[in-house]
């Protein structure tokens, strides 16, 4: 999994013996190249004259690239390919409409040949299934989340929030639990995670990213500006509803910022989208209030302390911590949840939630590219 925040290749080796028992063996991050990274950003945010043959050119790179990390992994465990069952493998999202007037999802990294270079059959292409029947092809972790954490507790109704380069939300309500409209699981994009406050550091800061929101903390929110960025359509969208780095760039930054009459610095503008971040995601968590009992948050958002206290700021009455709580640490969630997928698929079982993605029926989803 290498997610909207390309912050490098998650790779794990999990133990699935059945779709409620699973235990993760070992994991490792493993870097992404700059310039692959350079590339894989641009192509996914910008409109280029050449970006057919980018598209072929990366997917084979990436493809070769999860391949190594597999097998570095691998040989890190003293495990040898024959052990394994199968990879799940996300890919890399380059585009995703799912409102178009013809539904389509992009993800590479091409499965050929990581089944060829590393010799273990590989299941990807997860999202187009779901979309095919109807949903948004998105997201696809809250089953892994249902059977992962909804068990732990009867009586606690959680949510598990995901803040990757997009951030978004699984409401696993309790089995006692009669919340009217949300007696089943809930599961969507709340909108920007950490992506658009990454395309400002690199953009303005020289830096990847703002480490424990540190220089956010140094700006003050501009209220005009942040009241522009949470008039965007997509914040009032309905579920089901998914997006992107394709929707929220650092082009779509320009353009609010055209709308506003005075400038800003650029450390009040990391500010003010630190805290677009919080409001668009505890908005949407407190509309299910006072039905939330917990937050378990997991994804490179974590790390960023400044957003974390805001967030527990914006929802006092709920218990904000981390997915370790409950023995997954929370940057293995999402690649955990893929080789999860990748079981399900393997054993012919359905793995999407029409209620979160708004498909019409439950499918396998996938493909199976053998050893």
């Amino acid at each position: 999994m290498s997610g909207t925040s390309l912050d490098g290749i998650d790779t794990v080796i999990c133990e699935i013996k059945s779709s409620h028992d699973f235990s993760l063996v070992d994991a490792k991050t493993y870097p992404i190249p700059s310039q692959l990274k350079k590339d894989l950003l641009a192509l996914s945010q910008e409109q280029h004259p050449d970006e057919l043959d980018r598209y072929a050119e990366l997917d084979v790179q990436l493809g070769r690239l999860f391949a190594d990390c597999c097998l570095l992994l691998l040989k890190k465990n003293n495990l040898k390919p024959e052990q394994i069952s199968a990879i799940g493998s996300h890919g890399q999202t380059l585009r995703h409409y799912p409102d178009a007037q013809y539904p389509t999802t992009l993800q590479i990294a091409d499965p050929n040949i990581i089944a060829e270079n590393t010799g273990i059959t590989t299941i990807a292409d997860f999202r187009r299934r779901d979309m095919a029947a109807g949903g948004q092809g998105a997201p696809l972790v809250p089953p892994f989340h249902q059977a992962l954490f909804a068990a732990k507790s009867q009586n606690i109704s959680r949510v598990i929030l995901n803040i990757g380069g997009i951030a978004n939300i699984t409401f696993l309500p309790a089995s006692s639990d009669s919340v009217p409209g949300h007696d089943s699981i809930l599961g969507y994009d709340t909108g920007p995670g950490n992506g658009l406050m990454d395309d400002w550091c690199v953009r303005h800061f020289a830096c990847a990213y703002d480490s424990a929101g540190q220089l956010a903390s140094q700006g003050n929110v501009d209220k005009t500006f942040l009241s522009i960025l949470l008039n965007d359509p997509f914040f009032s969208q309905k579920s089901p509803r998914s997006t992107g780095r394709e929707y929220f760039s650092y082009q779509w930054i320009e353009q609010q910022l055209t709308k506003h009459q005075e400038k800003i610095a650029h450390k009040d503008v990391l500010a003010t989208l630190l805290e677009l971040t919080c409001l668009s995601i505890s908005n949407e968590i407190n509309r299910l209030s006072p039905h939330v009992n917990e937050v378990l948050v997991c994804g490179g958002g974590v790390q960023n302390k400044r957003l974390m206290q805001q967030l527990q700021h914006y929802m006092p009455k709920i218990n904000v911590a981390s997915t370790e709580k409950y023995g997954l640490h929370p940057d293995w969630v999402e690649a955990s949840a893929f080789a999860w997928l990748g079981h399900q698929t393997l054993n012919g079982l359905t793995s999407n939630l029409p209620s979160v993605t708004g498909a019409h029926k439950k499918v396998i989803l996938g493909a199976i590219w053998p050893a």
